[in-house]
């Protein structure tokens, strides 16, 4: 079998519905992304494809060698490196030689049925699965995933959990099986790997489903969104890039706010019409001439009339009552001003400074009203940076400046809270006094539900927003944000990026996201190894 499919899936917790009846394939050559908020079900889709956990109903059928992104190996922390590499191609070698073996057999016995039927399957299987490049194929997955440089001998728990998820990575794309499922996969990447992998994937012939946040890895990659939005019922599969699903998801809001409203005016106008309509007209006007036949006749055609627009009425009201479209739900949209109105004329500035072994910066200064996006590879010292920025962190040498009233603020990827059982209104009235510029409920960074429920029970992508409506409750003069665009859902990305561009005071953004940076305007920093790049 080399499609995937996935009929009528049902998965909760506890008392959450979390997947409905979804229903789902992917064939040879077809690369499916799937989006949508976070804690939508994305993963536990990607789950229930690769039988890590079975659904409440419905089923699941796969090829016999769908493979899932582990984020852990399966092997003991003190394997080496090497063995993953030559467990991803044991089964390549195992076919190699049973087909060497079969091959001997059908050269003395050529009438051997049972012998050449193996030896088809076998060679089937690896045709389509590129069995006499395998080796070949390992070598470069290694080398375009960063970690050729690595010695093979070395113990998988010495490795960082970046080089870990990337050797996992790498046995997926050696073994090349006919379904891949991933979660994430470009997370501790850097753009050359991301681009290797993009490559990799778009030649695959098998099967890919992939849940990701990366916008410019989807639009490389996928012949298919498939957008988990159960505002809409469901799953809906779009076909094309994910640029390709931006224009199309925009034009079906605007279709489907005019449609409400266009239905919502007509129920209005016909409750109007069955309500009133028999009553407004007069037809009892006075008897003419004694002509009581006559206005009886003249009566009873009115009367018919009246009845007849009447049953209309009710039978239009009737049918639209119960087939009208659904009121479009309200979307999360940032409505905040990020930063303060620029009328501070501060700036941060750095002359000198060094961290030793993670930032050397000569000359930086960023004011009121600037923007500088702070790009490099995972390691370069951009988080370094931006906390010497925020006066977090104190430099080894040299001197970072802020003008007196200069207010910074900072957004770190690791969100803590130091009681993570108090409520995200919580906070977020602490911070923003008693008369806020915006109310929490207004900001668009949470859900109703979720702005009572303790911060420690939010997903790491809502507890970013609760850190980033903390900021801005108060909006600084100078915003720092660090990798602003992570666990955040794509539509609020978007929402984040246009605040950004209008944000009045000093951004600084550190990121790796390729989509943001094309379309960044403003200064760029390069850093690698924790100098500037020139």
């Amino acid at each position: 079998m080399s499609v995937l499919h996935a009929l009528d899936l049902v998965k909760s917790y506890g008392d959450r519905v979390v997947l409905d009846g979804v229903r789902l394939s992917a064939g040879p050559g077809q690369r499916l992304g799937l989006v949508g908020e976070n804690g939508i079900g994305k993963s536990t889709l990607l789950r229930l494809l690769s039988g890590a956990e079975e659904p409440d109903a419905g089923e699941v059928q796969r090829p016999g060698d769908t493979e899932f992104l582990r984020q852990e190996l399966p092997f003991p922390s003190d394997a080496p490196l090497s063995a993953v590499v030559d467990d991803a191609l044991a089964e390549f070698h195992r076919v190699r030689d049973r087909l060497d073996e079969l091959g001997e057999t059908l050269a003395d016995r050529p009438d051997d049925a049972a012998a050449l039927a193996v030896y088809g399957e076998l060679l089937e299987w690896a045709q389509d699965h590129d069995l006499w490049d395998a080796d070949h194929r390992a070598k470069l997955v290694l080398d375009g995933l960063g970690l050729s440089g690595v010695d093979m001998s070395r113990p998988i728990g010495s490795l960082s959990g970046g080089q870990r998820t990337r050797l996992a990575l790498a046995a997926l794309l050696i073994r090349q099986p006919r379904a891949m499922l991933l979660d994430e996969p470009t997370n501790h990447l850097d753009d050359e790997a991301v681009t290797f992998l993009e490559q990799r994937l778009a030649n695959l012939p098998g099967a890919v489903v992939v849940a990701s946040h990366d916008r410019a890895f989807l639009d490389a990659v996928c012949t298919d969104i498939v957008d988990l939005d159960p505002s809409r019922g469901g799953i809906t599969r779009y076909g094309g890039t994910y640029s390709d699903y931006l224009g199309v998801k925009r034009l079906e809001r605007v279709r489907w706010e005019q449609q409400y409203a266009t239905e919502q005016k007509e129920l209005k106008e016909l409750r109007q019409a069955v309500a009133t309509t028999a009553h407004e007209v007069n037809h009892a006007r006075t008897i003419k001439d004694n002509n009581k036949i006559g206005y009886d006749r003249h009566g009873g055609r009115v009367q018919k009339q009246i009845s007849r627009r009447v049953r209309n009425a009710q039978q239009r009201l009737d049918e639209l009552t119960a087939n009208q479209v659904r009121r479009p739900p309200a979307q999360l949209s940032f409505t905040a001003a990020l930063t303060g109105a620029a009328t501070h004329e501060g700036a941060v500035s750095l002359r000198g400074v060094r961290v030793h072994g993670r930032l050397a910066i000569d000359d930086l200064t960023v004011g009121t009203g600037e923007r500088l996006l702070v790009t490099g590879p995972n390691g370069a010292g951009k988080s370094t940076l931006l906390r010497v920025l925020a006066g977090q962190l104190a430099p080894d040498a040299g001197s970072a400046y802020r003008s007196a009233g200069l207010r910074v603020a900072l957004l770190e990827q690791d969100v803590e809270f130091p009681d993570p059982q108090r409520p995200a209104r919580s906070y977020y009235a602490e911070a923003a006094g008693d008369d806020p510029a915006v109310p929490l409920s207004r900001l668009g960074l949470l859900a109703g539900r979720d702005l009572d429920r303790p911060v420690g029970q939010l997903s790491t992508g809502q507890r970013r927003r609760v850190a980033l409506a903390v900021l801005v409750a108060r909006p600084p003069d100078v915003l720092l944000l660090d990798e602003p665009t992570n666990h955040l859902s794509l539509r609020l990305v978007e929402e984040l990026e246009d605040a950004l561009r209008s944000a009045p005071g000093g951004v600084v953004v550190a990121s790796h996201d390729r989509w943001l940076r094309r379309g960044w305007q403003g200064a760029e920093l390069a850093l690698i190894d924790g100098h500037v790049r020139a």
